[in-house]
């Protein structure tokens, strides 16, 4: 179909630009930064899949740290005590995860969406607690030092973008289809979408089990990157930075999930620093100032930036985007549609 074309044509073009210039972006920073920018990846893995389960059904988790957990631990695991190869252990740790994650689905389903952010954040909570108890298996809380090198800034984003990559290919195609939107039908109305024949019960627990799987993929890539994992690289408030992450991105639209990466990245690195250069442009340096204020600031400017957000743009990023770009890419695709060809007139009959 000529629509179709003109769709995928964008849709392509779009992906191969992005791709371009994430393995042209390297060649411009030093080593330190493509190490952040590594990070980004994880995250950007991470807020996929917990978009997945809160953007488009609807199920506000607060406990997607743990899984990441989950999937850090797996690898942990493999690695030192079977010697599992490194690349393997990734699929693997997300399966781990994603079957963890469609377990909970089920009990899950009961549950009215408070009661569902509580209960996830109790898996939060509950996860890091629970390494710290069985030092035969997880060490506790000196954590798995996993055998292998610190990598370079290079090798974890080409690493952690290749993987990225597919991963947000493959949770574009899922979303596209038949999946995407019961998904979003039950989001908008449960009850409705229940009288429609969608299986509720199934896509609910599904949405948990894949957000997961995204989870464990993330948190491998997270436990190898700092080459051990402990239960101190997964507190509560990893999952709080999730979720404000995927507010900041934009509920329900993938569009915006780099800008939602970024910010759980570097948010908390130089929150400190804005705040109190802040504080001393208003004359607060002496009380903001030293620990309390490294502490606090991350949660201060979370919370400015989450309230400013919703009261400009309460669509996030993904919804400033196709504000900007959207008057591009209709035209671009009205150009690709042809105009289908007119008929052609039979000659005139000849008089006799």
């Amino acid at each position: 179909m000529r629509e179709g074309a003109a769709y995928w044509g964008t849709r392509i073009g779009g992906f191969a630009l992005a791709a371009g210039i994430v393995a042209a972006f390297p060649l411009l920073i030093s080593d330190f930064r493509t190490l952040q920018f590594g990070y980004v990846a994880i995250f950007f893995i991470a807020l996929i899949g917990l978009n997945i389960l809160t953007g488009y059904t609807g199920q506000i988790s607060l406990g997607h740290g743990a899984f990441m957990m989950i999937g850090a631990y797996t690898v942990g695991i493999l690695m030192h005590d079977l010697d599992v190869n490194v690349y393997l252990t990734i699929p693997l740790a997300g399966l781990v995860a994603g079957a963890a994650g469609f377990l909970f689905g089920f009990p899950a389903l009961r549950l009215s969406p408070v009661h569902l952010a509580l209960a996830t954040f109790g898996i939060a909570i509950a996860v890091p607690a629970l390494s710290r108890k069985f030092v035969d298996f997880t060490g506790g809380s000196s954590g798995i030092f996993l055998p292998i090198t610190f990598p370079t800034g290079r090798y974890l984003y080409t690493l952690g973008w290749a993987t990225a990559g597919i991963m947000f290919v493959l949770g574009w195609l899922f979303l596209r289809g038949k999946t995407g939107r019961a998904l979003r039908s039950i989001r908008d109305n449960e009850i409705a979408a229940s009288s429609s024949g969608v299986n509720v019960t199934l896509y609910k627990t599904l949405a948990f089990g894949v957000s997961a799987f995204y989870a464990g993929i993330a948190g491998a890539l997270y436990g190898i990157a700092t080459v051990v994992v402990s239960p101190e690289l997964f507190p509560i408030t990893l999952s709080i930075l999730l979720l404000t992450g995927v507010v900041v991105a934009g509920l329900g639209s993938l569009t915006g999930i780099m800008i939602g990466a970024l910010f759980a990245q570097f948010v908390p690195l130089y929150a400190g620093e804005v705040l109190g250069s802040f504080s001393e442009q208003i004359g607060f340096g002496g009380v903001l100032s030293g620990e309390a204020l490294a502490k606090q600031a991350p949660s201060v400017v979370y919370g400015a930036i989450l309230i400013g957000l919703m009261l400009v743009f309460p669509t996030g990023a993904a919804g400033l985007l196709r504000r900007l770009l959207g008057p591009l890419t209709n035209k671009l695709q009205s150009r690709q549609i042809e105009v289908p060809p007119r008929p052609k007139s039979h000659p005139r009959r000849e008089q006799a």
